[in-house]
């Protein structure tokens, strides 16, 4: 039996969380409005059980396109992004690039491996990579071709390392910052202990890679067929290849100095893509069509990202989700600190589910968990530990994060295959991080 493609694995949920919203009960928490930030926040202790309209067959089937037209900001910057990388493709900057790579890490392959492991989980550290790496990962694949590492090999180095890096990060502003904010922490608090684990994280992360890697290595006849072969790097190549770690550094810059989000993003790749296909030699004309090739190439992926939304939409509106958060966490008052500490791990794993982004799931929750850390003598930290470790990692598994969905697509690796590749990996990044939790529970952290 064919396992079900991606776009059919996430409308398959969707119409699940429909049949949930009829079976769990409706309920919500109170929110107020936080002044400083803008951001509703959910008053704890203020669940209650309310009596809701139930969505109508019709009713969820309407959070498709309302799920795409939510993600409109994310699917124009994959759009930009993936059509920027083909019109780099077509100069041939890229086949040249990766020739000449390939050519210098000959014999220290593995040195290759650990050096985008770690520029993937920085990426990941500093602004949470993911949803940028979507138009990369043909480039991605291009390389591991060349350099005989087949296409889960790569994924694990580029996509895998970028979440690992966000979980362990010890100033991602989108899961740890957020987190430290709503608990009264303050700013990078902690900062040695978490980047200790980061580094042994990044280290287990990069080794495990490596060793499936070297272990399910390609003989490589089908990449010498298929990819462009160049002796030397002219300017022209040089000169665009130089572009695209420039892109990234000012794109670290934005979201860090400037206040950048996904349109501002969007923007510059589209002027990268535009300056690659003139200094390429491709001309207005060129540029364009191959811009219009990259559009085709991602409209597949920002579908499944846009549906993937729409399975959130559904609890949401079915008004489920808070009661999904209250059944999770109301238990682990009754239980002794240290496995208090590791079941807020466990539960915020299985929220991520429902609430695939990992900033939205901190606002939900800390409120909720910071009082109930006080109560059971946990610190504040290392509830935002068991709230990073827990959360984000579950983005390298759960069929509702689009962006997972997404690359696993441009690579042509189904759901089974991917899932049956890395659950291993996870629940060994998962053991530290209970480690960690554990650790730091018992040193004051």
């Amino acid at each position: 039996m064919k396992f079900p493609n991606a776009l059919a694995i996430i409308v398959g949920f969707v119409l699940f969380a429909g049949i949930l919203t009829y079976v769990i009960p409706q309920g919500e928490f109170d929110r107020v409005k936080d002044e400083e930030s803008g951001r509703e926040m959910v008053v704890e202790g203020s669940y209650h059980q309310v009596e809701a309209d139930r969505l109508s067959p019709f009713d969820i089937l309407l959070t498709i396109p309302r799920g795409i037209e939510g993600r409109a900001d994310l699917i124009v910057l994959i759009f930009l992004i993936g059509g920027a990388f083909v019109v780099i493709d077509k100069t041939g900057a890229l086949a040249s690039g990766i020739d000449y790579l390939a050519g210098k890490v000959a014999g220290k392959e593995w040195a290759a491996l650990v050096a985008l492991s770690g520029v993937f989980t920085f990426g990941g550290v500093v602004e949470g990579m993911q949803e940028e790496l979507i138009g990369m990962i043909p480039v991605i694949l291009l390389l591991g071709r060349k350099l005989k590492y087949n296409a889960l090999a790569m994924l694990s180095v580029s996509f895998g390392s970028a979440v690992v890096g966000a979980a362990f990060s010890p100033m991602n502003p989108f899961s740890v910052v957020i987190a430290q904010e709503v608990a009264d922490l303050p700013f990078l608090s902690g900062f040695g202990y978490r980047f200790l684990m980061l580094m042994v994280a990044f280290a287990l992360w990069t080794w495990i890679s490596i060793r499936y890697a070297f272990r399910n290595k390609t003989d490589g006849r089908e990449a010498d067929a298929e990819i462009l072969q160049s002796s030397k790097l002219s300017g022209r190549h040089l000169l665009i290849l130089v572009l695209i770690p420039a892109a990234f550094a000012l794109l670290v810059i934005g979201f860090l100095k400037l206040d950048w989000g996904f349109e501002e993003m969007s923007a510059e790749f589209f002027v990268v893509g535009i300056l690659a296909g003139l200094i390429g030699g491709l001309g207005i004309n060129g540029t364009s069509e191959a811009y219009i090739q990259g559009f085709r190439d991602m409209t597949f992926a920002c579908m499944v990202v846009g549906v993937a939304n729409s399975i959130s939409l559904v609890l949401k509106d079915g008004t489920v989700i808070d009661t999904i958060v209250y059944g999770l966490f109301t238990p682990l008052k009754y239980l002794p600190s240290d496995l208090s500490a590791i079941g807020m791990m466990v539960a915020q794993s299985a929220l991520h589910f429902p609430v695939p982004s990992y900033s939205g799931q901190a606002i939900l929750t800390m409120p909720i968990l910071i009082p109930l850390s006080d109560l059971l003598h946990i610190s504040r930290q290392v509830c935002i530990l068991a709230y990073q470790y827990g959360a984000v990692m579950m983005d390298l598994i759960l069929p509702t994060n689009g962006t997972l969905m997404a690359i696993i697509a441009i690579a042509g690796i189904s759901y089974g295959d991917w899932f049956k590749f890395i659950w291993r990996k996870i629940a060994l990044i998962l053991l530290l991080g209970a480690i960690a939790i554990l650790v730091a529970q018992h040193t004051g952290f």
